[in-house]
């Protein structure tokens, strides 16, 4: 079994946190034949945290975690935080593989999808 887990920084508003976690539910209905489960973690200032996320996924029978940061710039959160915060969710899955995608703002679609929201109306 594969699971998605889309990484966001976590935010003290409530209401943020609750559209990342929608987000998730929604890329679960669009995914479920590339993933059996999709959720949520955060960096800081929510839950579930990213070792709790990778272990939730785990625990409902994950193979595999494919990590999605959603965030837009190459920053110490992408480049080191997530990183270290997915070396300790690992720390007692010896069997789990774990695939780190490229951040969002990497992606080349992201360009056109800036493009696309500038000039419509």
């Amino acid at each position: 079994m594969k699971a998605l887990l889309i990484v966001a920084h976590g935010s003290r508003r409530n209401q943020s946190n609750h559209e990342v976690m929608a987000l998730a539910e929604s890329l679960a209905a669009k995914c479920q034949h590339q993933y059996s489960l999709v959720m949520a973690a955060f960096l800081e200032l929510a839950e579930p945290s990213i070792p709790t996320g990778i272990r939730v996924c785990a625990e409902q029978g994950a193979a595999e975690v494919v990590i999605l940061p959603y965030f837009l710039n190459t920053g110490r959160h992408v480049a080191e935080d997530i990183p270290e915060q997915i070396d300790i969710g690992k720390q007692d899955l010896p069997n789990l593989t774990i695939t780190l995608l490229p951040h969002i703002g990497a992606l080349p679609e992201m360009q056109n999808l800036l493009i696309q929201a500038a000039v419509s109306k």
